[in-house]
């Protein structure tokens, strides 16, 4: 029997970004652990194929397709979901992209998308489901940071620079938010086997080096994600606040 401090059964869990790869996954725990889930993205087809892939295991889903880049169609939906289907108990701001190049030749339009895309997607969908929490005086967020927010890598520095200012910002939210009842933590994870890296999974060289850089020896298996979640969203983290949980194999622990 699960320990009842770890329980999520009565909430639901919005999950930004969770079509596929990291943000599935974390819906999966979620389910598992008792909760509603509401599967988010930009395509409505690709929300609705994983919330099939959801139901499938036994979970009760909603699907809740809209851009987290814009902000007033974020706060349409998040607005007409509370007021038509009801509260939304836990926020993950996982949506996110990724986007390599030179920096002395990284385009001005790619640099202002990822900003978009990582850091005010966290900003407009936190605010638009905060509103509410607040209101309650509940409410988890979890933002999902990386570990390029304490690490870089060369051809990535647009994107360390955003998922630094997750990391702050999830800082700023707890300092805010946290008297009125809402818990806000993020989560960064390592190098994690999934579709964006399928191509560095293949290359021999590149798995070789997270072989050898990372404590554990290995790439992270999207499941070794879910535990973090879970507790973050869970009373078990009722007195964590504005802290960033780096579930990374010991990556950036060490030299």
């Amino acid at each position: 029997m699960s320990h009842p401090l770890f329980s999520l059964a009565g909430k639901t869990a919005l999950i930004t970004g969770s079509s596929q790869g990291i943000g599935e996954t974390i819906a999966q725990g979620f389910a598992q652990a008792g909760a509603a889930v509401i599967v988010n993205g930009r395509s409505a087809d690709k929300v609705h194929a994983s919330a099939e892939r959801l139901r499938a295991a036994g979970a009760t889903v909603h699907e809740l397709p809209f851009d987290v880049t814009d902000h007033a169609a974020v706060r349409a939906a998040v607005d007409g979901f509370e007021a038509e289907t009801g509260p939304i108990d836990i926020l993950v701001n996982n949506a996110g992209m990724q986007h390599r190049g030179p920096l002395e030749e990284f385009e001005e339009e790619a640099f202002d998308k990822l900003m978009q895309t990582n850091v005010k997607s966290v900003f407009s969908v936190g605010q638009a489901v905060a509103r509410h929490m607040i209101k309650r005086g509940r409410g988890k967020i979890i933002n999902i940071a990386s570990i390029q927010t304490a690490l870089a890598r060369p051809t990535i520095a647009p994107y360390t620079a955003s998922k630094g200012a997750v990391a702050n910002l999830t800082k700023g939210m707890a300092t805010d938010w946290a008297g009125k009842g809402l818990n806000v933590n993020a989560i960064a994870p390592g190098y994690f086997d999934t579709e964006i890296n399928v191509a560095l999974v293949a290359d021999p060289e590149f798995t070789a080096w997270i072989g050898k850089r990372t404590p554990a020896g290995r790439w992270g298996q999207l499941p070794e994600l879910q535990g973090a979640a879970i507790f973050l969203a869970s009373d078990a983290a009722s007195y964590v606040n504005g802290q960033t949980l780096f579930v990374d194999g010991g990556m950036s622990a060490c030299l």
